[in-house]
């Protein structure tokens, strides 16, 4: 048996950059971290007594004979993916609803491709599991999602994570003090509005005309660079904030459904109530409110939002780990193993333009 853990996120700037018909062109980045709420995902071989071979298990339960079977998209189009021939049990369990903007399907590609390459004895490196799961996500389940939320979730940690229109994705950990980081985390505030949305829905009303977006998107990635001079810097924080507001304003801009009435009246309390800025998490449309609050004005920004759940969170740095491995005493076979690896393009191949 087999149990992964791997972080959600948080993304502060630079997110509509990180699409692949942008960045292919244009290049981009974002400023984004890891945060310690989890997606576990635990696999087993499962012994051959049960009139199914795959069993998987999330907020349905799914009985099957083989992976085509499967209607949960993720596990379908991975193991396809990896071809693994013997009978599975997937279990996952996560911190946070899914739907909720904190990149949770990806995290759960993430977490499922290290967990099933540990089940058969490989150590995959964070970067087969950041490319890997891009490809899975986008050119087999074809779903309208960029490539920060699997980077994350791969690597952990506060990262500006820049795109080339070559393809290459080069990750830059954040270099600040410990102390520069915990003062970030104490003026991030997380509220879950209970709206929950289908990312790629809300991503598809901007991103099949996104050349139109070009100024909008320039912008946005632009203040990537200006939020690391505050994070670098030795001055108040404020600033931070201020760009995060102005950034909202621009990603409002990029689509109707990028926010609504709900969201609109919850951001305009929380700022009448000390929030210096703050952005629906992930593509829009609802899920989890950030806001950037100072410590002294958090109480107010909390009873002025009393009717929103306050998720408490804090930055993290492991990315995707195996916290438990209990190898099988019939392990996949050298010849097995070989098989899945080899089967699987380059990286190079998976994501070329």
């Amino acid at each position: 048996m087999v149990i992964s853990r791997t972080p959600y996120r948080i993304s502060f700037f630079g997110g509509g950059t990180d699409y692949p018909s942008w960045y292919h062109k244009h290049g981009g980045q974002v400023l984004a971290s890891s945060i310690n709420k989890y997606c576990y995902i635990t696999c087993r071989y499962l012994p051959p007594f049960f009139e199914h071979r795959i069993r998987v298990v999330y907020s349905k339960i799914e009985d099957c004979q083989n992976y085509e079977e499967i209607k949960h998209p993720a596990v379908r189009e991975t193991l396809r993916f990896l071809q693994l021939e013997r009978g599975l049990e997937i279990h996952h369990d996560g911190d946070l609803p899914a739907r909720s903007g904190m990149g949770s399907s990806s995290s759960f590609t993430v977490g499922l491709l290290n967990a099933l390459y540990a089940l058969i004895n490989v150590m995959a490196s964070k970067h087969r599991l950041t490319m890997e799961s891009i490809h899975i996500e986008q050119n087999m389940i074809q779903e309208t999602v960029g490539s920060q939320d699997q980077v994350i979730a791969a690597y952990g940690g506060l990262n500006q994570i820049v795109f080339s229109p070559s393809g290459e994705i080069t990750v830059k950990p954040v270099t600040i003090s410990y102390d520069r980081l915990a003062k970030l985390n104490s003026h991030v505030m997380l509220f879950y509005t209970g709206i929950k949305r289908t990312a790629s829905d809300v991503a598809k009303s901007y991103v099949e005309d996104i050349e139109d977006k070009a100024d909008l998107l320039k912008a946005m990635n632009g203040m990537v660079d200006e939020a690391l001079g505050v994070l670098c810097g030795n001055g108040c924080l404020c600033r931070f904030g201020e760009l995060l507001h102005e950034a909202w304003m621009l990603k409002r801009d990029l689509s109707s459904q990028v926010s609504n009435h709900a969201v609109d009246h919850y951001y305009a309390k929380a700022r009448a109530h000390g929030a210096i800025g703050g952005k629906i998490t992930g593509a829009g449309g609802g899920g989890f409110l950030m806001l950037f609050v100072l410590p002294e004005a958090q109480e107010q920004v909390r009873h002025a939002l009393k009717e929103l759940l306050n998720v408490p969170v804090q930055f993290e740095s492991s990315g995707t780990q195996i916290v438990f491995y209990g190898p099988s005493k019939e392990d996949f076979s050298a010849l097995d193993r070989e098989r899945t690896i080899n089967s699987i393009k380059p990286f190079r191949e998976l994501l070329s333009p």
